[in-house]
């Protein structure tokens, strides 16, 4: 009887004793208290409530713990350096409002900077506002950054401003659902490989993606809009480029300039300057995309060859193709794509115009270098020189030609990406 009552009591204790570390495993810190001495006072693997309120701290972190925001305090970095510094791993931020970073581009001053080896860093559900860059992640592998709010120094000119997030010399980051605005760009990628970005919503920025020297990475339901580029992707290889919708951006929707082997699917791209810019691109497939309603569909230069595009429409842009080469350029030698100025026939019936399709004319060619000739073209004197044109080969200039041309668009619901321009365009 006594060695079970021993034992009862043993484990009554053990339990209070577990009950014990679970209660100290989590700190709560108040308005008014030092956010930053309860953090370097956490131990490892513990969890820092902050409560709502105002707090002025630039914080560093340097030991796996979370930090938590309780009804969403704010933390101001009093307009001075990083106002949140991370350098350990397995750190996890949520539900805060972090702001008020320094200003130095050359120290790179950020509202969150994971420094490297900053591995399986997590950011989810903040508000980053008013600083200079976001989030900066230097050399931080498999960080999950989502559901976040970004918005810059909007005041600031555009090159004085950073990046919403700036992602650099890592691997497997997860970009997911995060709203980025008012930067200098919003995503600006460099040396990064294995990646996804998803869901995000980039707009009012100069580049909604600037991405270069990076591989194997998705790209994936992102909307991009009112900047003056949506994404630019350069210098990279192996993408997949799936399901965006870049719309009224001042210059182009999608650059592809200097890319490789990379799928670029059932995009929409709307109401752009340029819709695609393609520039030195070779063996990419393109296909299923809705190029609408661009002064250009498609600038096509550096030749862009040995590229698979099927099944595209190409409807109502003022100029669907603007194409710089030497020799025709082949497109959709198995399918076809859809084009809405196409003008042959289909006599059979089977969807496929009898007469293939040429993107550009002499005439194009002209209004290209004499833009004022547009006023013109519903002349005679222009529609004879068209005609001529198609008589004589001897005139006839390098086009982009598809012998298949689709009679009717992939994407019945087209007509509603139309006016989706610019402000002010």
């Amino acid at each position: 009887m006594k060695g079970v009552l021993l034992r009862t009591t043993f484990v009554a204790l053990l339990g209070l004793g577990t009950a014990c570390l679970s209660w100290a495993a989590t700190v709560s810190v108040q308005p008014g208290q030092d956010l930053a001495a309860a953090v370097k006072a956490a131990a490892p693997g513990d969890v820092v409530e902050v409560a709502r309120g105002m707090y002025r701290v630039n914080l560093l972190i340097d030991k796996p713990l979370t930090l938590r925001g309780i009804d969403r305090p704010t933390l101001s970095g009093g307009n001075q350096g990083d106002t949140i510094r991370v350098t350990a791993q397995d750190v996890v931020i949520e539900g805060l409002i972090v702001r008020d970073s320094g200003d130095s581009l050359k120290h790179q001053n950020a509202g969150i900077y994971l420094y490297p080896g900053a591995h399986r860093a997590v950011v989810r559900h903040c508000d980053l506002t008013y600083n200079l860059f976001g989030l900066w992640i230097e050399k931080a592998d498999d960080v999950l950054i989502e559901h976040n709010t970004i918005t810059g120094k909007r005041e600031y000119n555009s090159s004085q401003r950073g990046n919403g997030v700036q992602l650099y010399n890592t691997q497997r980051a997860r970009i997911l659902n995060n709203n980025i605005s008012f930067v200098r760009d919003a995503l600006y990628v460099d040396v990064s490989h294995h990646a996804i970005f998803r869901g995000n919503k980039l707009h009012h920025s100069r580049y909604g993606t600037h991405y270069m020297n990076s591989y194997y990475n998705l790209w994936e339901d992102n909307d991009s809009y009112y900047n003056r580029g949506g994404l630019a992707l350069m210098e990279v290889r192996d993408q997949v480029v799936r399901n965006n919708r870049a719309w009224g951006n001042s210059d182009h929707g999608i650059m592809l300039r200097t890319i490789q082997d990379s799928l670029v699917e059932n995009n929409i791209v709307a109401g752009n300057n340029r819709g695609f810019f393609i520039y030195d691109v070779e063996y990419a497939t393109l296909k299923n995309n809705l190029v609408v309603d661009n002064h250009v569909g498609v600038h096509l230069a550096a030749g862009s060859t040995r590229n698979v595009v099927e099944g595209n429409d190409f409807i109502a842009n003022r100029e669907q193709v603007r194409y710089v080469g030497a020799r025709d350029e082949m497109w959709g030698a198995k399918s076809g794509n859809h084009w809405g100025n196409y003008l042959g026939w289909d006599r059979d019936g089977n969807g496929i115009g009898d007469v293939r399709y040429e993107a550009n004319d002499m005439v194009d060619r002209l209004t290209w270098r004499y833009p004022s000739i547009k006023l013109l073209l519903a002349s005679p004197a222009v529609q004879a020189l068209r005609l001529v044109a198609q008589q004589f080969p001897v005139l006839r200039v390098p086009s982009v030609v598809d012998p298949k041309p689709r009679m009717h668009p992939n994407n019945k619901q087209w007509s509603e990406w139309r006016d989706k321009h610019y402000p002010g365009q």
